[in-house]
């Protein structure tokens, strides 16, 4: 018979990994408790969370949900972390703060509908951020139409041209 504290853990897991954008599971064995709490804290500056349950409640609070292919890497000590907003900051924070902690390692990870393996989020930590992304688009929608509005002044500014040295060249010959 589960215990009620059990339920309420059960109950709050499966409301906080509704609606999720990204969860994504890795082992801490081996991190101390202060190396715990910087890789929260830094997880709180990406919007995302992160939580250690049992497995076993793990397992009943994905069941029936997207998040169900994960239940499969449920194994030994396992973190999840989860969040309702951008993937890349998620993945950067993990793959950053493993590289100073080789002890957290990334077991598998679901991203906006589909289960990824480690070796995809490293490549998911590797893009540039949401915001630097659009900024490149824009850049590169931005010289296209820089170089039409130059075409489109060409004639007017040829014409002006002309113009100007017909005009000066009437003017030498009243002289």
């Amino acid at each position: 018979m589960p215990t009620q504290a059990k339920l309420d853990t059960l109950a709050e897991l499966k409301q906080r990994l509704a609606g999720v954008k990204t969860a994504v599971l890795a082992e801490y064995r081996g991190l101390t408790v202060r190396q715990l709490s910087e890789l929260r804290k830094q997880l709180r500056g990406a919007s995302a969370e992160c939580r250690i349950v049992k497995n076993r409640i793990a397992k009943l609070a994905i069941a029936g949900s997207p998040l169900g292919g994960l239940s499969s890497h449920l194994k030994g000590p396992t973190a999840i972390v989860f969040s309702a907003h951008d993937p890349v900051a998620v993945a950067k924070t993990l793959h950053t703060f493993g590289k100073t902690n080789q002890q957290l390692l990334v077991k598998a990870g679901f991203v906006d509908g589909q289960l990824l393996p480690a070796t995809e989020l490293r490549r998911l930590a590797d893009l540039p951020s949401r915001d630097a992304l659009r900024g490149q688009l824009v850049s590169t929608l931005q010289g296209p139409l820089a170089q039409l509005v130059g075409l489109l002044r060409a004639p007017l500014r040829d014409l002006v041209s002309v113009l100007d040295q017909h005009s000066t060249s009437l003017a030498k010959r009243e002289e």
